[in-house]
């Protein structure tokens, strides 16, 4: 009787759910076997039930089986109810898994409000670890679109969402060494953890950014009203799948299929829609820094034969970028105040249906061709052209969705240019394919406007540079950040005084993160369930990485990564066009980061410097981070900024810029034996400027401050 019920609704879910199953374990030994899976909804355990290749019992709280309706679910099965609370509880388990049996239970414990992973607990892991159990992580999607899930406020639920049910290979968490049983529990919790959002990031579609976009527009529906910008309009889905048409379309009718085209615009909602249009239409667009100057964006035109580049007249002229354009050689320059009115009766004919039918008009469905070309700032030479496919950028988004959880209840405040790719995944993308609000402003350089804005439009995530955040900190009122959630530092190392003006001002903990634009670009960022101070935090799921040594260097080496979300390869100055694909000391497809970092016993990353930041004094290597965290510790309001010149008796000696007119080496000595930090990093040279030299994503210009250097 129960087989028959069962097999009745399997097929009655199957059907109006449109369920799908991915990567059915056949064959799999099931004698010491413990299924974990994500907890969507009240439909999760009978889903599992119902879908699994083998019956298993359910670990289930004794107050879900004392009620009537769960206890006629749980008829359909074999379960244990346990209390969490009772010592025995865990032992109940063990000996279940031991006795053979097969064992469904959730490490979350309990349904989630937010839709992404909440907080793991270490029970389940301790069982695995104890008994040697095979871990089967199982990802189930949609359940939490249904009435049957318990996430608050606007996110969207149907009658009949589709669901999915994938199966990953399975796993094992040996016990860990600790020196005592509290120890070892939690290492095995924190390897469960890791082992989920890795299982979250592994499930994810493989696909383009455009169909990323069709999917976000089927989740949330095309009504709602997702990005504003300083239009003042909000765009709808329907809004942006229309723009994202035709801007395509423009696009596509000056250019040839594969042509890398130029994009010379700013942080607007047409940018983004435009950038994904172009790669729909099998084009790879390239977003040009107009920050560079016409010397470098002639450069990045170069290094990616860009012949075409489409731009908005009435930003060029705000921006007073003319004489830099005019300057550009060998490109067409093409406004889109121009082309609209081209739009003929056939192009918007080929609009109307597109939009009746968009998954139609894709015309590259392929993940690893280009979704975008980023130019390198060039502060190491000329610039380089970083191609990055739809599965890089994809990858990333999930990764970072895997670990920070996300909702369509947030709104993202994004001042960084879209041409970086912190601003455009981190800022654009990463908002826009899930579900969450977003305002877009031109330039973060606003510092008194931008906290103004973040109050009014009740934004609760922002990214930003350590830069960026200080002066937004100096400048905003303690209650124009009260609805910040998540404040994300990149690009730069995060100041101590920054993080400690935050807490103190505005009661949040800014989570510091780092990566490379070649990894799409985050590599590794703090959560609010890994977090240590100090750190980058962990690195992302499914990044591998090697740390190669360096002489004259301990403890730590030059981090080598290799993972979905490193880049397909460069575009050089030198070889025009031709794709240079990654490749380091460790092997074909690594990427050499070029930065010396320490990991701990945990895993959580410190940056200790580029290996090109690093000074050799008389035979001494030292970090000019420290230099530069030495005279911050000495004169804490001022900005400082740490370079070589040639010495030719001890190698190499330290020159400190500082605006800091009154610093002098005796402050900078008595800072560094504060910090234990050796004399030898105390400069002997100090000039004094008005301003550091600045790039335009408010990191200081190294490059023009070592030939500031060289020429003292």
């Amino acid at each position: 009787m129960r087989n028959l019920a069962r097999s009745i609704l399997r097929f009655a879910f199957g059907l109006i759910f449109r369920i799908r199953v991915h990567g059915l374990q056949q064959g799999l030994d099931t004698s010491r076997l413990l299924v974990v899976a994500n907890h969507e909804s009240f439909l999760d355990g009978l889903l599992l039930g119902l879908f699994l290749p083998f019956e298993p019992v359910f670990v289930v709280h004794t107050g879900v089986a004392q009620s009537s309706y769960f206890r006629l679910i749980l008829s359909l099965t074999d379960y244990l109810a346990v209390d969490p609370t009772s010592p025995m509880a865990i032992k109940k388990i063990i000996k279940l898994i031991e006795g053979g049996r097969p064992v469904v239970i959730f490490p979350e414990g309990r349904i989630t409000v937010t839709g992404s992973l909440m907080k793991v607990y270490e029970g389940p892991a301790f069982v695995a670890a104890k008994t040697g159990a095979t871990i089967l992580p199982v990802r189930l999607d949609g359940p939490a679109r249904s009435f049957f899930s318990r996430i608050s406020g606007k996110f969207p639920r149907r009658l009949f969402p589709r669901m999915t049910l994938s199966m990953l290979p399975p796993e094992k968490i040996e016990m860990p060494e600790g020196a005592t049983a509290k120890e070892r529990r939690r290492k095995a919790g924190e390897a469960m953890r890791r082992l989920m959002q890795h299982m979250l990031f592994e499930s994810q579609p493989k696909q383009t950014l455009f169909s990323g976009l069709l999917d976000a527009i089927e989740i949330y529906g095309r009504k709602r009203r997702v990005v504003e910008d300083m239009k003042q309009i909000e765009y709808s889905y329907g809004d942006l799948l229309k723009m994202t048409l035709a801007l395509g379309r423009i696009a596509s009718k000056e250019s040839a299929e594969g042509e890398c085209v130029g994009l010379l615009m700013p942080n607007l909602a047409a940018t983004v829609c435009m950038m994904i249009g172009i790669g729909a239409m099998n084009r790879a667009p390239a977003m040009l820094n107009y920050k560079a100057g016409s010397g470098g964006m002639q450069d990045a035109c170069t290094a990616a034969r860009i012949r075409t580049i489409f731009a908005s007249r009435a930003f060029i002229e705000q921006a007073k970028l003319q004489e830099d354009v005019a300057a550009l050689q060998g490109v067409r320059i093409l406004y889109l105040e121009d082309l609209r009115p081209k739009l003929g009766v056939r192009d918007k004919l080929w609009i109307f249906f597109a939009m009746l039918l968009p998954k139609r008009v894709q015309k590259s469905r392929d993940p690893e061709g280009i979704a975008v070309v980023l130019f390198t700032s060039g502060s190491e030479g000329k610039p380089k052209g970083v191609v990055l496919s739809h599965r890089a950028l994809l990858s990333n988004i999930a990764q970072v969705r895997a670990i920070i959880d996300f909702s369509a209840e947030d709104k993202v405040l994004n001042a960084l240019p879209i041409f970086h790719s912190f601003g455009l995944t981190g800022g654009a993308l990463l908002p826009l394919l899930t579900g969450m609000k977003l305002f877009l402003y031109p330039s973060p350089l606003h510092y008194r406007v931008i906290p103004e804005i973040a109050y009014d439009r009740n934004c609760s995530v922002m990214f930003g540079t350590s830069t960026f955040l200080a002066n937004y900190a100096k400048f905003a009122h303690p209650y124009d950040f009260f609805r910040l959630r998540y404040v994300v530092a990149g690009a730069e190392k995060l100041s101590d005084s920054v993080r400690s003006l935050w807490i103190e001002k505005f009661g949040i903990r800014i989570l510091e993160g780092y990566g490379a634009t070649e990894t799409a670009p985050v590599l590794a960022v703090n959560t609010p369930m890994a977090y240590r101070s100090g750190t980058v935090g962990q690195l992302l799921p499914g990044i591998s990485h090697k740390l190669v040594p360096v002489a004259g260097i301990e403890n730590g080496g030059v981090l080598h990564v290799r993972g979905p979300n490193v880049m397909s390869g460069y575009y050089r100055y030198d070889k025009p066009g031709i794709l240079q694909p990654p490749s380091s000391e460790v092997g074909e497809g690594w990427y050499e980061t070029g930065d010396v970092v320490a990991m701990d016993a945990d895993g959580f990353v410190s940056i200790l410097g580029r290996v090109k930041r690093f000074a050799k004094v008389a035979g001494e290597m030292v970090s000019l981070e420290v230099v530069e965290k030495i005279a911050t510790g000495a004169s804490p309001a001022a900005m400082h900024g740490a370079s070589t010149q040639a010495d030719g008796a001890r190698g190499e000696a330290i020159v400190l810029f500082t605006t800091d007119a009154a610093l002098t080496r005796e402050a900078l000595a008595a800072s560094a034996k504060e910090m234990g930090i050796p004399e030898i990093a105390v400069p002997r040279r100090i000039e004094r400027v008005d301003a550091l030299p600045l790039l335009g994503t408010g990191k200081t210009d190294y490059v023009t401050l070592r030939k500031m250097a060289e020429a003292l």
